[in-house]
């Protein structure tokens, strides 16, 4: 998705023959999706690591395109500021083991990234906000030098007309104003891609979209920012509101958030999805590719819809629709709302949860989203990202006229055995699912996620340290947990 393009100068003929274009990729793309066999064959997981660059005192080394070049490895792409990478993981068919096969793929890339980070003097850390940033790691001489993100950081200004405010509240609330987008640099996530046959495909998303508030409740690890304890998912407040493009006016209508959570349960498939991105948001990169859709189209081949990829590349929804060409063509849904860290078997056994759940509830999705407006569905979201594990969600039972409110610990307890069920009708091995399972199990138990091992250390060091120094040491510790590769749920 962060495809990098070639030119920064933007004409009106431009933008209207992009216009144009996207729509002959809507019409491609029914097209496509009519087709007998589409999309069919083996579920897979891919995802995508973002990373920070730290130096020998915890703090942000601005030195990833140094990195990229050390490293040789065209599955390590620089991110918006210039002390975080991301690696795109291979994709894996599920029968290939492909929890425990991404696990080691990261422990061993890691390994190799330390390597070539040391040379420079620093440190790769897996962590959704860096504790120790301060208001001076942003500002355009932080940006990454791509021209992506040259064009992404004007055109998301020239759409605001103002600067951008961030207010979110908690422990400490936070307040401030930023010129540019770099803020939204500060969150790093784990994001995961499921393919999915297209006859299942709006099922097992409105399964993600329903499932994904217990999980992000159970995965948080960003508790706040510059020495704000904020949200136990700090980054789901910042994300949105970093990059927030509305001025909002009550008495106004505005365009929908480019960050947000969708607008509705998928009543069809995939196609409405795409749908929505071309027509509820403007293009930012009017950018038209080599091939015309519908003339490969009439030549029998797939088309690569490459309008309409550039574009959903600049609408951030927490669960986005991907469309990919390769092999004939498929989709997936991508979860975007998890952060990185702590470690990769944390970051696995949330993949495991998120898609044996989304799998494990599939089958009564009909019977549950009636008994659950989509309102609060987003709520729910929001919920978990604020109060993780102690968060109130608003839930569904058929059985009853009406929704009731439980703690995400409760619901996470009762719905683990569905995760097992939906990981083993996909073909995930017995020893493989509750492996990971007992990850989040273990986490459930102790009650300690990321986020709150993270306040609790900071706590019990800042009766002896001074704030910034609290931070760092709590950063080290924390660093020093993760090289283990131990669960979260276990650290002391």
């Amino acid at each position: 998705m962060g495809i990098e393009i070639s030119e920064t100068g933007f004409t009106p003929q431009m933008e209207q023959a992009f216009a144009q274009r996207l729509q002959d990729n809507l019409a491609a793309l029914k097209q496509v999706l009519a087709r007998r066999g589409f999309g069919q064959g083996e579920t897979s997981l891919g995802a995508e690591l973002e990373m920070y660059i730290i130096d020998a005192d915890g703090r942000p080394l601005c030195v990833n395109q140094q990195i990229l070049d050390a490293a040789h490895d065209p599955q390590l792409t620089l991110e918006l500021n210039r002390y975080n990478l991301e690696y795109n993981l291979s994709p894996y068919p599920i029968s290939a083991q492909a929890f425990r096969t991404t696990e080691q793929e990261m422990l061993d890339k890691l390994e190799h990234f330390r390597q070539c980070t040391a040379e420079f003097g620093g440190r790769i850390v897996l962590i959704g906000i860096l504790p120790t940033l301060t208001p001076g790691d942003f500002g355009p001489q932080q940006m990454t030098e791509r021209k992506r993100y040259q064009v992404l950081v004007d055109r998301l200004k020239q759409s605001r007309g103002e600067q951008f405010r961030v207010n979110i509240d908690g422990r400490d609330p936070l307040q401030l104003t930023m010129d540019d987008v770099t803020l939204e640099g500060a969150n790093t996530s784990f994001q995961i891609h499921y393919r999915v046959r297209p006859e299942a495909y709006a099922d097992t998303f409105n399964a993600m979209q329903l499932i994904t508030p217990l999980v992000l409740a159970v995965s948080a690890n960003s508790p706040g920012l510059f020495g704000h304890e904020l949200w136990h998912e700090t980054r789901v407040p910042l994300f949105k509101q970093s990059i927030d493009t509305r001025i909002k006016d009550r008495y106004r209508w505005h365009q929908s958030p480019r960050v947000g959570f969708g607008h509705g349960w998928v009543r069809q498939g995939a196609y409405e999805l795409f749908a929505e991105s071309v027509l509820l948001y403007p293009p930012f990169f009017p950018i038209c590719g080599e091939h015309d859709p519908l003339e490969e189209l009439v030549q029998g081949r797939t088309p690569a819809l490459e309008e309409l990829r550039l574009h959903q590349s600049s609408v951030w929804l927490w669960n986005r629709p991907v469309y990919d060409d390769a092999g004939g063509g498929h989709l997936r849904i991508e979860i975007r709302a998890l952060p990185a860290g702590p470690t990769p078997i944390d970051m696995v056994a949330n993949a495991a949860l998120c898609i044996g759940l989304a799998e494990g509830l599939r089958p009564q999705i009909d019977s549950l989203l009636p008994a659950l407006p989509f309102a609060l569905a987003e709520y729910n979201f929001y919920r978990a990202a604020q109060d993780g594990l102690a968060a109130r969600l608003v839930w569904p039972d058929p059985q009853q006229s009406s929704c009731h409110e439980h703690s995400a610990a409760d619901l996470l307890k009762r719905y683990l055995p569905f995760a097992y069920d939906g990981l083993r009708a996909i073909g995930v091995a017995d020893d493989e699912a509750s492996g990971y399972l007992a990850v989040i199990e273990q986490r459930l138990a102790s009650r300690q996620t990321g986020a709150v091992w993270q306040r609790d250390a900071l706590h019990r060091l800042e009766t002896k340290l001074p704030p910034e120094r609290a931070a760092r040491e709590m950063l080290a510790r924390y660093h020093e947990h993760s090289l283990s590769n131990t669960p979260v749920g276990e650290w002391n």
